[in-house]
């Protein structure tokens, strides 16, 4: 995603910038306002869409608000459009594809939530204002009339926008009581355009903190992704931890700002975990793609078992033993309240229980044997493994950082030697279990598994044998057994 949106910006700049994102759609919506038009039907491109191509990076998903209701939206469309499909039909929504564009048409509409309701009650309304008013941000309060383009701007938002500043439409106690996941929109939006929040609906956001609680786990899960994998999640966490929604929705995190020692001789925890996650983002690369959530949240949750483990010892010495498999625990837990799927939550619980396997290596002394292990408890999450690893060297001291650095580059080398000799990434026993009944003359059992465990534990710490070799070491150890 482009910074674009954190230079600064004019009324003029903006306006420009959405005439021209405007005339490379036309073809979509000049053709559309126009059918609504001919329908006696009122469209308008809304929200996201508008702000995005006030800052210049309109993507291909566009939004629209209109009069029509949804059968008649889906009626209108369905000559025009490449598909249509109406999942969204119950919120007013009929969604459709023209060419490149994703298209979603909403009814004007209001919603807002029962003080004990996790779902929001949805009504049509009557008008394009209304249907503004009703919206999350200022930013996102904008429209434009199609065929028309006229710009629709109630509540400021192109102002706001210049500012980049995150302001509601109303008064934001109004805005969260009707949606409190709006709060942890502001800080998602926040880290995705590096807007500054705005005074008020900060302390609406603090006071009101506790109504996030009627919010679904997969809801809240899905804005916690988001401002993850956005360009500047520190702003946005950092947002959560001082209204304290954080408290409500990954408490781990405040709980990292632990109160130091009267030395002051270990390191402010929290700060730590943002500078890991950012020195993590900047290593992204390795992975060939864009922003990778399992990376990040491994960073992010990666020394939540400190709080649980610390120990002040003799001499003002603070230890946190075996804070690698309680965090790794606590993820576990944190994330299966949040209804992450079974692949992220092993994943980044993984992470988090090896992130301290490294320092173990000391400057090379493992065995060829050690890194094997190292790669096969890695598993499919190695090179994320090395990213975290990496990113957890946060030392002001330079000398040490590149030490840190020399030796994990050793390491690597060494994994790359052995993959290349030995398909590390695939280690096997040298025999399989066929293999192991016919030499052994045993059926499938308990015993099986058991010789299949000493030829892996065997191949780990001597590397690959040849077949005649894994065959006598598997008689030895059989003969041992009595």
């Amino acid at each position: 995603m482009s910074d674009v949106a954190l230079q600064p910006l004019t009324i003029v700049e903006i306006q420009r910038r959405v005439g021209q994102e405007l005339d490379r759609i036309g073809s979509v919506i000049d053709e559309l306002g126009t059918l609504f038009a001919d329908a006696g039907e009122e469209l308008a491109l809304v929200g996201g869409p508008v702000r995005d191509a006030m800052i210049g990076r309109l993507q291909n998903d566009l939004d629209f608000a209109t009069s029509a209701r949804p059968d008649v939206t889906e009626r209108l469309v369905s000559g025009w459009a490449d598909a249509v499909w109406d999942m969204g039909r119950d919120f007013g929504t009929i969604g459709c594809r023209k060419g490149p564009w994703q298209v979603e048409i909403t009814t004007y509409r209001s919603e807002s939530y029962d003080p004990s309701s996790r779902k929001p009650d949805v009504d049509f309304g009557d008008s394009l204002e209304g249907d503004l008013g009703r919206r999350d941000f200022s930013v996102n309060s904008m429209a434009v009339r199609v065929p028309a383009r006229e710009f629709v701007d109630p509540f400021g938002g192109i102002v706001d926008l210049a500012e980049r500043v995150l302001r509601t439409p109303g008064a934001p106690e109004d805005s969260f009581s009707d949606d409190p996941l709006r709060m942890m929109r502001a800080a998602r939006f926040a880290a995705q355009l590096g807007f500054a929040v705005a005074p008020e609906v900060v302390a609406a956001m603090t006071a009101m903190a506790g109504r996030i609680e009627i919010i679904s786990a997969e809801r809240v899960r899905d804005e916690l992704v988001k401002l993850v994998c956005a360009p500047h999640p520190r702003l946005g966490l950092t947002l959560l931890v001082e209204t304290g929604l954080a408290s409500y929705v990954l408490p781990e995190l405040p709980a990292l700002a632990l109160e130091r020692d009267e030395h002051h001789r270990h390191k402010d925890v929290y700060e730590h975990t943002l500078t890991v996650l950012e020195q993590s983002i900047d290593l992204e690369h390795r992975l060939g793609g864009g922003p990778d959530f399992v990376a990040r949240f491994a960073a992010l949750m990666h020394d939540v078992g400190k709080p649980r483990t610390r120990r002040f010892e003799s001499g003002g010495v603070v230890t946190f033993h075996h804070h690698d498999v309680v965090g790794a625990k606590l993820t576990r837990k944190r994330m299966k309240a949040l209804r992450f799927s079974n692949h992220d939550i092993e994943a980044v619980s993984r992470l988090v229980e090896l992130h301290l396997r490294f320092h173990g290596y000391g400057s090379g002394e493992w065995t060829d044997s050690a890194v094997r292990r190292y790669v096969r408890d890695a598993g499919d999450q190695l090179e994320r493994l090395h990213i975290l690893t990496r990113a957890d060297c946060t030392t002001r001291n330079q000398r040490k950082a590149d030490r840190l650095r020399r030796t994990y580059d050793s390491l690597e080398e060494r994994i790359a030697r052995l993959s290349e000799e030995e398909e590390l990434a695939s280690i096997r026993p040298d025999l399989d279990g066929n293999q192991i009944m016919g030499i052994l003359g045993i059926g499938p059992g308990r015993e099986v598994g058991q010789a299949y465990a000493f030829l892996l534990e065997l191949r780990m710490d001597e590397g690959p044998k040849s077949p005649e070799e894994a065959e006598a070491a598997l008689r030895a150890w059989w003969a041992e057994r009595g």
